[in-house]
């Protein structure tokens, strides 16, 4: 059975920009409530502005206070979506820990703290979307083991929790390397010649958009069927 997203209670941590931002403004088009959360108080400002988002706020997730105080004058959120977090890349015999454990800080533990932080403002007929990515079933490179490792925790984490925390729904988007801000951050100049290479192996000859990622976070929100799953999006990325 299809849920209805209208008048509904949207929060997405990663909100302001990429898949977040693509999902944000699919869940207001579906008559959501959507509040997003940012890194960058001006940033996540103007985007909600321009986007007629009901709120915005802001969030450090590797910092736990900053997350309880983005929530805490939310009164009810029916659907929770968690998709902040940077690409982590280092080898595990060489890079320094405190980097590598952001891995994990911006992903398991920002969950664990944002859901303690809202309690029982959770509606019990809710959501939580979690993000983790085609790392989780196929580490392809040196240096991404840790970040392998956390996006495959990602997905027993909301199994677990579709247990622990029911009657609320959990489940987990996993998406192929997608054309977002982050990826041009993170590549810089070899972008072009990574990309390149990239839809050459793989088998759509493309990479993934925020819009069809976003549009899958919107499909686990509303779907109330969809419980300790992960849903991948990926255009075949895991198959190569």
């Amino acid at each position: 059975m299809t849920m209805s997203l209208q008048n509904r209670s949207v929060v997405i941590f990663g909100g302001t920009s990429g898949i977040g931002l693509a999902a944000a403004k699919q869940a207001k088009e579906a008559g959501a409530r959507v509040t997003v959360i940012g890194f960058d108080a001006a940033g996540a400002q103007r985007v909600a502005n321009e986007n007629g988002f009901s709120g915005w706020r802001t969030a450090d997730v590797t910092k736990p206070d900053t997350i309880g105080v983005a929530l805490v004058d939310i009164a009810r959120v029916d659907h929770l979506v968690l998709l902040a977090g940077t690409f982590v890349a280092g080898k595990v015999l060489d890079a320094d820990v405190t980097y590598l454990r952001r891995a994990f800080d911006e992903r398991i533990w920002a969950a664990v703290h944002a859901l303690r932080a809202l309690g029982d403002r959770l509606a019990a007929d809710g959501s939580v979307t979690f993000i983790s990515g085609v790392l989780g079933d196929r580490p392809n490179a040196a240096g991404t083991a840790v970040l392998a490792a956390a996006s495959a925790a990602m997905e027993a984490f909301a199994r677990g929790l579709a247990l622990e925390l029911s009657p609320r729904r959990f489940n987990t988007v996993s998406p192929g390397t997608t054309d977002t801000p982050l990826l041009a951050r993170t590549l810089g100049n070899g972008r072009e010649a990574y990309v390149a290479a990239l839809t050459e192996k793989l088998p759509l000859h493309r990479l993934g958009t925020a819009d069809e990622v976003g549009a899958a976070v919107v499909f686990l929100m509303s779907n109330d069927l969809m419980n300790g799953e992960t849903l991948h999006v990926d255009g075949g990325a895991r198959l190569i």
